[in-house]
């Protein structure tokens, strides 16, 4: 392997690690649910990603295999990663609302998870 490709793949290697770092800290000391999950959905997806890619490009230049298994975790990753915060963050709006005494009522004409108060009836 070359100078130049060891390089990048440490490079990959040290930035995956410092994304890694910040996201857990964001997640271990912000204060409250919605701050605390942009540490694991953004900082640390984007960790896990440099490592992953570094990883193969360590197998390619290596091995001289393209690793398809470091792929489809990455594709998997950035998938699932903003789907699961948007639950985490709907659940805690409607914890909250709920709380609150501001849940819209069951069968109100409103979308589903919403906070937005009932429409008036319409007249005749």
């Amino acid at each position: 392997m070359s100078f130049v490709i060891e390089l990048i793949i440490s490079a990959l290697l040290v930035i995956g690690a410092f994304f890694l770092l910040v996201g857990s800290l964001g997640l271990a000391k912000l204060p409250d649910t919605m701050r605390r999950l942009h540490g694991p959905t953004k900082a640390t997806t984007l960790g896990i990603g440099s490592l992953l890619i570094a990883s193969m490009l360590y197998f390619f230049f290596q091995h001289g295999q393209l690793s398809i298994h470091e792929l489809l975790i990455t594709l998997f990753l950035f998938l699932t990663a903003p789907i699961s915060a948007n639950m985490i963050a709907k659940a805690h709006i409607l914890r909250s609302a709920r709380e609150r005494g501001e849940l819209t009522p069951a069968g109100a004409d409103t979308g589903w998870a919403t906070l937005q108060p009932p429409r008036p009836a319409k007249g005749p």
